[in-house]
C-alpha cells in the first residue's frame, strides 16, 4: 500500500478541516499525519486511526526554527518514502514542498486554502509572494481551493504550472447530514434560547468566527448598532484574539456593554447556533473557501457576505444570499435591513440555501474526487 504523507502547520487544521477525509484515505493508502503535537494531533490519531508524527512549525517567520523544522521534514520524507507528500496551511506548505523536493518524493502536493499576500503591502507582501512561489517551484501539483484562489495565483504570477480545483471547491467539502436543520430538536433551541434570552420573537443574525478585525467584526458591530431595530440580535460565535488582529476600542466596548448583541465564544458545535439564528452575516475581509458559510447554508440559513473568495462561489447574489462590497459597514447595514424588513425575499432565499450546498459540496463527492487525484497520480 502506497505511503502518503499530510502535513498541517498546526494540528488544529487536521482536526478540524479535514475532519473523516484521513480515516477515508486510509482505506486505500498508509495515511500519516504530521504537524505539532498537542491534543488536536491525538484527536487526529485516535479518530482517524492513522499514524501521527509530531514535528514543531512556527506560523511566523522563524529562520532558525524554520531551518530545524525543514531538516526534520527532510529526515522523515527520507525515512518514510511516501509516494505522496499534500500540504496544507502557507508555513508547511514552503517547509514540505521544499523538503519533499530535497528529499525526492515523487509526488508533492499543495492545496491553497486562502491567500494572505492580495491584502497585504510593501515588503511583507514582497516576502510572501516570494515564499509561496518557492513553494510553487518545489511543488509537482497545485491546488488551489477555489476560483478566486486560482486567479490570484495567476494574477500575481505565482507560478505557471497547472492549477486544479478538487471537485467544486473546498478541502474536506461538508457532512451535510451532520450540518441538517433537522439535527437540531426542538427542546435543545429552546434550552438556548432561554440561556441567551432570546425570544421567540426576535430576529437573530450569527456570525461564527474568530472575532478579529480582518474578519470584519468592527462594520457588523457598527452595522448592527446603526440598524437600531427593535427585537434584534447579534450572535458572535467565536473567540477574542486581541493579540493578532485587535478590535477598536468602540466595537470592544460595545461587544461587552450592549445587552443585544451576545458573545459565546469558541463552540465545538456551532450547530444549535445556527439552529436559532435567521441569518447568517460573515463580513470578511478575505478567505479561501469558507466552511462556516457552506455550514449555514446546509442549516437552512440565507447568508449576507462579502465579495471575496470562496464567499462569492458559495453564494449567487439574489439566490441563496447576498453579496456586499468589503469593509463597508454602510452597505452591510442595508443588506441586515432588507432582510430584517422583507420576509419573502428572505424566505426565497433560505428555500435554495441548503440544496445549493448539497448538490456542490457534499463530503463524499469530495473526498472521491481527491482519491481519484490520488489514485492518478500514483499510477502515472
Amino acid at each position: 500500500m502506497k505511503k502518503i504523507i499530510r502535513t498541517s502547520t498546526v494540528p488544529i487544521s487536521l482536526d478540524f478541516l479535514l475532519k473523516g477525509q484521513l480515516a477515508f484515505l486510509n482505506k486505500h493508502f498508509e495515511v500519516l499525519a504530521v504537524s505539532g503535537e498537542n491534543q488536536h494531533l491525538e484527536n487526529v490519531r485516535q479518530r482517524e486511526k492513522v499514524r501521527t508524527f509530531s514535528l514543531e512549525m512556527e506560523r511566523h517567520i522563524s529562520p532558525i526554527k524554520d531551518l530545524k523544522s525543514l531538516f526534520l521534514l527532510y529526515k522523515l520524507f527520507k525515512k518514510e518514502k511516501p509516494f505522496i507528500v499534500h500540504s496544507i496551511t502557507p508555513k508547511a506548505g514552503l517547509l514540505s514542498m521544499v523538503a519533499g523536493k530535497l528529499a525526492g518524493v515523487p509526488i508533492r502536493m499543495h492545496t491553497f486554502t486562502g491567500l494572505v499576500f492580495p491584502t497585504q503591502t510593501g515588503f511583507k507582501q514582497k516576502l510572501l509572494i516570494g515564499t509561496d512561489r518557492i513553494l510553487c517551484w518545489s511543488a509537482t501539483n497545485i491546488y488551489p481551493e477555489g476560483e478566486g484562489v486560482k486567479k490570484d495565483l495567476i494574477n500575481y504570477k505565482i507560478t505557471s504550472k497547472p492549477l486544479k480545483i478538487i471537485a467544486n471547491g473546498n478541502v474536506n467539502g461538508l457532512n451535510t447530514a451532520f450540518f441538517h436543520p433537522e439535527a437540531i430538536t426542538e427542546e435543545t433551541k429552546n434550552k438556548l434560547r432561554s440561556q441567551l434570552k432570546i425570544n421567540d420573537t426576535d430576529f437573530v443574525f450569527v456570525f461564527v468566527g474568530r472575532l478579529v478585525g480582518d474578519k470584519g467584526i468592527n462594520e457588523l458591530i457598527e452595522a448592527f448598532i446603526n440598524l437600531s431595530k427593535p427585537h434584534t440580535k447579534l450572535l458572535l460565535v467565536g473567540p477574542e484574539e486581541s493579540e493578532l488582529d485587535p478590535l477598536k476600542p468602540e466595537t470592544l466596548n460595545s461587544l461587552h456593554i450592549n445587552p443585544h448583541i451576545l458573545s459565546v465564544g469558541f463552540q465545538n458545535d456551532v450547530r444549535p447556533y445556527f439552529a436559532i439564528s435567521n441569518a447568517l452575516v460573515f463580513p470578511s475581509y478575505r478567505e479561501g473557501f469558507p466552511n462556516v458559510v457552506m455550514q449555514a447554508g446546509a442549516m437552512g440559513l440565507a447568508s449576507i457576505v462579502t465579495d471575496i473568495n470562496g464567499c462569492n462561489e458559495i453564494i449567487e447574489e439574489g439566490v441563496n444570499g447576498t453579496i456586499i462590497p468589503v469593509k463597508d459597514a454602510e452597505a452591510l447595514q442595508v443588506a441586515m435591513l432588507k432582510f430584517l424588513n422583507n420576509e419573502e425575499y428572505l424566505q426565497e432565499l433560505k428555500s435554495h440555501a441548503r440544496k445549493m450546498i448539497v448538490d456542490r459540496y457534499e463530503q463524499k463527492l469530495v473526498w472521491e474526487a481527491l482519491l481519484r487525484e490520488y489514485k492518478e497520480l500514483t499510477m502515472r
